[in-house]
């Protein structure tokens, strides 16, 4: 699966290391999915449980995703495995081409309500169950392939690099206060120095306020969908309360900023899936890849990203736009400051890549005589001394002059698209903006910028696409006391899978949970609902109600659970 996906995108995929889950992170899962598909069986849109049977997902134990990816194929999608968060356009890319990332870790028993980080919970029973409604994923491709477009900023990938740095800090076990404080710290002077939101960044609330955090239905009485409320248990239950504000959706979803660190104040509400696709092209019409013309470059401009700008000749020019020339929305004049490539289609043009412009690339545009170059044919060029192995002069609509020699001459499909000059001179009002001594000028041939995208055109060709490292979720050393920890949970899971424990055994491991580990109260809800099962253990039901009733007094999130686990015994018996 692995040698199928993009070569560029290859260093986000992992392999999942099924040996690697514990006991206890089984235990993790099993009762985030009990309570999960308890609540949402009669709150969640009706694709979700049907989904969970139609994508594999089991209840008792941390699935394989190599297993989801085999279900998945049914739809036209596959899973594959990651580490944490990956970035945001390399996410979006996995899924406009049919790839769901999993990140193949699972939270911790200390946070099992709510994860800082991605997970196999909030990913693999939260988003594929969705998936399996076609007119969902349909809208998941749609809206990925627009967002692979959206403009990034240079301040959103410092964002991404500090929120991935937090939640794996706060994740990881062996933490100090000190190190999340420093990191939270980090976050806070990174989101405050964003300046105004770029294409990418308001992408990101309407995914938010839909995939992540979308209700579906009537606003008296909407069914969840989003994965992020999905695979939470404390905000699927308050999502629907009275609490949260319901707001009909629209394309003003992307004027509400979110916290991921709080509960939302309002969540948004679709009436369908089918009009998902609808307001992401309300959206879409105001971006720079559908809008084009100087607005757009622009925004790349202001990025200090790479970026494609696609002129009307078909010609795209990829790299860090550093500026323009311009008279209202018509660009005359751009230049990149970094390596760059041009391309026509999505396909590098021979010998027009980073090497040959390494150092950067600069283009004038615009008509000559009111006619772009590219809409002439061999008749009309050669009058205005476009020929092969010809001085030419050109002298555009906009001022700028164009003298040298040409050596080559690049068409496509019958159009002109690139000149190659030696001995080169370009001018503009007294300035010199190309001179013979930087070596051959090759010129895009286009007289307007119809699109401005995200990303290179070719990124096959250009290898420094993304600007974000693929990083792994650091490893957690094991303790002794971990092990001993593991090794208790493991026995309780081999006594219910053996469907014959008898009550010495399940009293024996009561006092082993109250007297070694008094502090592992989902033991104890695992042992409650075993004693559910077995004759006359009435007794021990009542040593682990009140160490458990001990336990609460840990954290209001422990009480939570806790009661939630209580409740679910009482459901069964």
């Amino acid at each position: 699966m692995t040698n199928e996906v993009p070569k560029h995108l290859q260093k986000y995929v992992v392999v999942q290391d099924v040996e690697s889950y514990s006991a206890r992170d089984h235990a993790v899962w099993r009762f985030s999915m009990r309570q999960l598909k308890s609540y949402l069986s009669t709150h969640a849109h009706p694709s979700y449980v049907d989904g969970l049977e139609k994508t594999g997902i089991q209840i008792d134990s941390i699935p394989k995703i190599q297993d989801i990816n085999k279900k998945l194929n049914r739809f036209g999608w596959s899973a594959i495995p990651v580490s944490g968060f990956i970035p945001p356009g390399a996410f979006m890319e996995f899924q406009s081409l049919g790839y769901l990332p999993i990140a193949s870790g699972i939270r911790t028993f200390d946070h099992i309500l709510y994860t800082p980080a991605p997970d196999i919970i909030h990913e693999a029973a939260g988003h594929a169950p969705i998936i399996a409604d076609p007119e969902f994923a349909q809208y998941l491709k749609n809206y990925a392939e627009v967002a692979n477009k959206a403009i990034v900023k240079k301040e959103d990938i410092k964002l991404y690099e500090a929120i991935r740095e937090l939640s794996d800090i706060k994740e990881h076990p062996s933490s100090t206060e000190a190190e999340i404080a420093k990191c939270e710290e980090k976050l806070h002077q990174v989101s405050n120095n964003m300046g105004s939101p770029s294409e990418a960044s308001l992408l990101g609330r309407m995914n938010w306020w839909t995939a992540e955090y979308g209700l579906i239905g009537s606003l008296d009485n909407p069914k969840i969908f989003g994965a992020g409320l999905l695979s939470s248990l404390g905000e699927s239950e308050n999502s629907l309360s009275s609490r949260v504000k319901k707001i009909a959706l629209s394309v003003e979803c992307i004027n509400y900023e979110y916290d991921i660190t709080e509960q939302q104040p309002q969540l948004f509400v679709t009436p369908d899936f089918a009009h998902l696709t609808k307001v992401l092209k309300d959206l879409s019409l105001s971006m720079a890849f559908t809008l084009g013309g100087a607005e757009s470059v622009e925004k790349a401009i202001v990025s200090r990203t790479i970026n494609t700008i696609e002129l009307n000749s078909g010609v795209q020019v990829s790299g860090k736009v550093a500026e323009q020339i311009k008279d209202q929305n018509k660009t005359l004049f751009f230049k990149i400051s970094n390596p760059t490539q041009i391309c026509v289609e999505g396909q590098q043009l021979p010998g027009q890549g980073v090497e040959q412009h390494n150092h950067g690339y600069s283009c004038p545009l615009g008509t000559i005589n009111n006619q772009c170059l590219s809409e002439l044919n061999t008749i009309e060029l050669e009058a205005l001394g476009v020929q092969l192995h010809e001085n030419c002069h050109l002298k555009y609509d906009s001022g700028f002059n164009v003298n040298g020699r040409i050596a080559d001459l690049v068409f496509n499909n019958k159009q002109l698209i690139l000149i190659k000059f030696t001995d080169c001179t370009v001018t503009y009002k007294d300035n010199v903006y190309f001179e013979p001594s930087w070596g051959d000028f090759d010129m895009a041939v286009g007289s307007t910028v119809t699109s401005v995208f995200r990303g290179p055109a070719d990124s096959l060709s250009y290898i420094t696409m993304y600007d974000y490292p693929a990083k792994v979720i650091p490893e957690v050393n094991i303790s002794e006391q971990d092990h001993k920890i593991f090794c208790f949970y493991q026995k309780i899971r081999d006594m219910r899978d053996s469907q014959n424990t008898h009550l010495d055994s399940l009293a024996s491991a009561a006092n082993q949970y109250i007297e070694q580990f008094p502090q592992e109260w989902l033991a104890g809800i695992e042992l409650l609902e075993l004693s559910s099962h077995i004759n006359g253990s009435e007794k021990v039901k009542e040593q682990l109600l009140a160490q458990l009733e001990k336990n609460k007094k840990h954290s209001a999130e422990v009480a939570v659970c806790i009661s939630k686990g209580i409740e679910r015994h009482h459901q069964i018996i």
